[in-house]
Order: structure tokens, then sequence, then C-alpha cells
């Protein structure tokens, strides 16, 4: 077993005005070649938007991009034809495929947008670009699938061999998740909350990456809100 330890502090920021953005991950300009992903995880980015501000049409290509909105309404228009507003307890998954252009603003002309942006690579390349988005809820004391490969158990699909849950927990509660695949790793990054993981206690917007391990014990140490990822370590 091996594990790494993403502190909220040792993340990557920058301020841009209209968007204040940390990064797990080396992205933009943000650099550190320790810091490159966690299995095919590319990008973990926590951003924070301005009123009535955001980002211009742009493209992507032959990425799984994952949008989890926490704070706020986003407004999404893509090149698929696809125009709409998601809002906290909704789930975006956009496959960029072949290529795809897209834009990304505040709804609001009042309230700030939080969101967290996943970037996973594909298991194949220059397939049809697709836009999916649903609602979840979040039973307390639960993990709930919210993206897997064929979007099992009414989840979201994903072209890759990766599973996303949510979970929201009371404090003392206990949580063992057992690995789908032993090629997989575990990523956990705590939204919200306090807890525990193979003996690391993690704080809000901290983050561990857990490789060759099969079983894993969560304990949560205040109410927490927690993403979990089982993300295959290479195609």
């Amino acid at each position: 077993m091996s594990k790494t330890i993403y502190r909220a502090e040792e993340r990557g920021f920058a301020n841009h005005g209209w968007l204040k953005t940390h990064h797990v991950f080396s992205f933009a300009n943000y650099y550190d070649e320790e810091r490159m992903g966690f299995g095919l995880l590319r990008v973990f980015n926590d951003d924070f938007v301005e009123p009535g501000m955001g980002f211009g049409t742009h493209p992507h290509d032959n990425m799984e991009i994952i949008s989890i909105p926490l704070e706020g309404i986003m407004a999404h228009k893509d090149s698929q034809g696809n125009e709409v507003t998601i809002k906290p307890g909704d789930i975006q998954i956009m496959s960029a495929g072949s290529g795809l252009t897209h834009s990304e603003y505040n709804y609001s002309r009042e309230q700030k947008l939080n969101f967290l942006q996943l970037w996973v690579f594909p298991d194949r390349y220059d397939t049809r670009p697709g836009y999916l988005q649903k609602s979840f809820p979040y039973p307390q004391n639960d993990l709930v699938l919210i993206i897997s490969p064929g979007g099992a158990e009414n989840s979201l699909p994903i072209k890759q061999n990766a599973f996303f849950y949510l979970g929201k927990f009371n404090k003392g509660a206990s949580r063992t998740y057992q690995r789908i695949s032993d090629s997989n790793g575990i990523f956990i990054f705590v939204i919200e909350g306090k807890l525990e993981v193979e003996n690391e206690s993690l704080h809000r917007r901290d983050a561990i990456g857990i490789e060759d391990m099969d079983q894993i014990r969560i304990r949560i140490s205040e109410d927490a809100f927690l993403l979990l990822a089982e993300i295959p370590m290479k195609n």
C-alpha cells in the first residue's frame, strides 16, 4: 500500500480577479512535476467565479470532464447545442471526444459560484462528443455512486473504468470502501469537514490518494461532505 497526501494549503493557486482557483494537480501556470495527477485523474480544480463572470468559449478534446457545483448556479453552453444551468446537487459530465467547444459562466449577478472540475483521460480516443447532467440526492451517512462505466445504478456514464461517489456523513460515522478493480487507486477529497483515512487526518479541501489497497476505512471526525473516486492508474 502506498499513499499520497495533498494538503489544501499546498495546492496551486491563481487569482485572476474574476476567478480564484486552486489546483490539486499541475494546471495552467501551476507546475509541480510531483503533482501531475493521480493515475488517469489529470485535473482537479476548485474554482470560485465572481457574479456574472466566467470562462468564454474554448475547445477540448479527448477528455472526460466532470463538474460538481458546490455553491451558486453555473451556466453551460456548448457546440453540441446544449444550453443549461447546473446547481448544487447536479452533476455534469462532458465527454469531449473528437472535439467540442463550450463556455461556463456564473449565472447569477449577485452570488459567487464555486464548483469542482475534474478531468479524466478516456479509455478510447476521438469518439463522438457527449453531454449529460443529473441531479442526485445525498442520503446521510452513505456514499452515492454518481459516475461509473456504463452508468451503473442510475449514475452517469464515463468512458473509463472509473467510479465517482459523493457522501455526506455525521460526526462519529464510519464507512468501509471495497475497491472494485484491483488495477485502480482510490482518491478521496474532503469537500467539507474532517475525517480520518488509513491513520491520516484530513481537513477541509485536503485529499489522499491510495494505491495497492483493496479496502479502506473512513472515520468521520466532524460532519463531512466528501468525494471518493476509484481511478485506473494507467490505461
